[in-house]
C-alpha cells in the first residue's frame, strides 16, 4: 500500500511548522504596538538601573508592549520587552524587578545570539530524519519512512526545547545574582513565579515530567523549588520594597489600566468611592476614553489640587484639553509640564503639537524649537517628526519637511517612501551639512533594506 501526495505532505508541513517556530522565537515584537509614556518609562528605567549595574551593563532599554499576556523577552541588543499584561498582573514593584533581573540574565548570557545553536542542531536532526524517511519510503517501506520522519520531528523539537530550558535556568540563576548585588529581595521574583504557577493550574496545564518535554521554560513549580533556597539565604531577603518605588508602580499601573481597559471595567476596578491617587488617575483616563470630558477634567483637577506641580498630572490635563479640541487651553499645563521635566521628549512633543494645533502662526517658532529639542533627545518618535515636518512645510522649508517625512517613514520601515523622501531632501539641502548627511544615511538605509527584501524573494 502506497501513500498519496496529500498524506506525505502532512509530516512535511509539520516540519515547516517547526522551522517557523524557530524563526519566530527570536523575532522582535514588530507586529505589536509599543506603548510610550514618559512617567512609565521613567519608572521602568529606575526599576532596572540597579539591576543593570549589578549585571555590569549600561544603556539597557525597557520597552512596554501592548499585549495582555503575562510575558517579557529580549530579542537582541540590550533591550527588554515587557508586556502590559505583566504590569497589570503584578502587585508589587519587586515582581517586575525579578522579571527584569531574569531578562538581564538572557542578555549577559548571550542567549539570543546563541539561539541559532539550538535551532541549527534541531534543524539538522529534522533534515536528516526527513532524508532517511524519504529514502525508506522510496525503498517501499512507506510506513517505516513515516515513522522515521515523525520520530525525527519529535527529537528535533525535544532537542530545541531542552536547549531553551537550559537557557531559562541559566537566566534564573543570573537573576538571583543580580537581585542580590542590587540589594533587592527575591520575594517578588518568587511571588511572580507563584502567579505563573497558579495560572498554569487554572488552565489545567500538566505539571508532570512528560509535560516538561514540550515546554520552552522549566516548570514553574520546579523553578520555585530551585530558587527559594537561594533567595532565602540572601541578606536582602527581608529587605522591603522601596515604598516610593512601590507608590510609583501602583500609580503607573492604574494609569496603564485606565488607558487600555474598557471604561466600564476601569470604573468597576476603581469605583468613585475610591479617592486615592491611582484610582483618580485611572478614572481620568477612562472618562476621557468615554468622551466624558468634564468628569475627566474633574478627576485631573482633584489630582492637581493635591500636587499642583506634578508634571504628569499637568501632561494629562493638557492631553485631555488638546484631544477635545481645546489646544489654546492645553498650552499652559503642557508648557509647565515641559518646564518641570526639563523638556522630556514625549511631553515636549505633545506641547509642540498643541502649539501647532492652535493654528496661530505666532506659536510656530516656539513649536519648531520645542520639537527640534524633542527629536534631538529621542529620535524614535515618529509623531514628533510628523509635527516638525508640518512646521517646516508651513514655513516653506520643503527640504527639511521631506527629511522629517523620511525620518518617520524609516522608523515605520516604509522603505520605498523613505528612499523617495530622503532623495528629495538631499536635492534641496546644502551638500555636506548635517541635515544633508542625515538624509544620505536614510537613503543608504532604505536602499539596503529594499535590497535585502528583494534577495529574500
Amino acid at each position: 500500500m502506497g501513500y498519496s501526495c496529500a498524506s506525505m505532505m502532512r509530516p512535511i508541513t509539520r516540519i515547516l511548522a517547526v522551522f517557523a517556530v524557530f524563526s519566530l522565537v527570536v523575532q522582535p515584537a514588530a507586529a505589536q504596538s509599543v506603548l510610550r509614556d514618559a512617567e512609565t518609562e521613567a519608572l521602568l528605567e529606575d526599576m532596572a538601573a540597579p539591576l543593570a549595574e549589578a549585571a555590569g551593563l549600561e544603556d539597557v532599554d525597557i520597552v512596554l508592549i501592548n499585549d495582555p499576556s503575562i510575558n517579557a523577552f529580549v530579542a537582541g541588543g540590550q533591550r527588554i520587552y515587557i508586556h502590559s499584561g505583566l504590569l497589570n498582573a503584578a502587585e508589587d514593584a519587586g515582581e517586575v524587578q525579578g522579571v527584569i533581573a531574569h531578562e538581564l540574565g538572557h542578555i549577559t548570557g548571550g542567549h539570543v545570539l546563541r539561539h541559532s545553536e539550538g535551532a541549527s542542531t534541531a534543524g539538522n536532526i529534522t533534515i536528516l530524519s526527513l532524508l532517511l524517511g524519504l529514502a525508506a519510503a522510496a525503498a517501499g517501506a512507506g510506513e517505516a519512512g513515516m515513522g522515521i520522519i515523525a520520530a525525527g520531528q519529535q527529537a528535533a523539537m525535544g532537542n530545541y526545547l531542552s536547549f531553551s530550558r537550559v537557557q531559562e535556568s541559566s537566566a534564573d540563576a543570573a537573576g538571583v545574582e543580580y537581585l542580590s548585588k542590587a540589594g533587592i529581595s527575591g520575594r517578588g521574583s518568587l511571588k511572580f513565579f507563584g502567579r505563573l504557577l497558579n495560572q498554569e493550574f487554572r488552565y489545567y496545564r500538566n505539571q508532570s515530567d512528560e509535560a516538561e518535554f514540550y515546554r520552552t521554560h522549566p516548570l514553574s513549580g520546579d523553578r520555585i523549588s530551585r530558587l527559594e533556597a537561594d533567595y532565602r539565604a540572601d541578606p536582602a531577603w527581608d529587605v522591603p520594597t522601596d515604598p516610593a518605588l512601590q507608590a510609583r508602580f501602583v500609580r503607573a499601573k492604574a494609569k496603564l489600566y485606565g488607558f487600555l481597559a474598557k471604561p466600564q471595567d476601569t470604573f468597576r476596578a476603581y469605583p468613585d468611592s475610591d479617592g486615592s491617587v491611582p484610582a483618580r488617575y485611572a478614572r481620568a483616563y477612562a472618562y476621557h476614553k468615554d468622551a466624558r470630558t468634564p468628569d475627566s477634567l474633574r478627576e485631573v483637577d482633584a489630582l492637581l489640587a493635591a500636587e499642583p506641580d506634578d508634571p504628569f498630572f499637568l501632561e494629562l490635563k493638557g492631553q485631555v484639553l488638546l484631544e477635545t479640541g481645546q489646544p489654546d487651553a492645553a498650552l499652559a499645563p503642557l508648557r509647565r509640564a515641559t518646564e518641570l521635566t526639563g523638556a522630556q521628549p514625549l511631553i515636549a512633543s505633545m506641547f509642540g503639537h498643541a502649539l501647532i494645533a492652535t493654528e496661530d502662526a505666532e506659536h510656530f517658532a516656539e513649536a519648531e524649537r520645542v520639537l527640534k529639542a524633542s527629536v534631538a533627545r529621542d529620535r524614535l518618535n515618529p509623531f514628533a517628526w510628523y509635527q516638525l515636518g508640518q512646521i517646516y512645510a508651513a514655513q516653506g522649508d520643503i527640504p527639511r519637511a521631506r527629511l522629517a517625512s523620511a525620518e518617520q517613514q524609516a522608523m515605520r520601515q516604509q522603505w520605498p517612501e523613505a528612499l523617495t523622501s530622503a532623495q528629495a531632501a538631499q536635492a534641496g539641502l546644502d551638500t555636506g551639512t548635517p541635515d544633508w548627511i542625515r538624509a544620505q544615511d536614510i537613503e543608504y538605509q532604505a536602499r539596503d533594506a529594499l535590497k535585502r527584501a528583494r534577495d529574500r524573494r
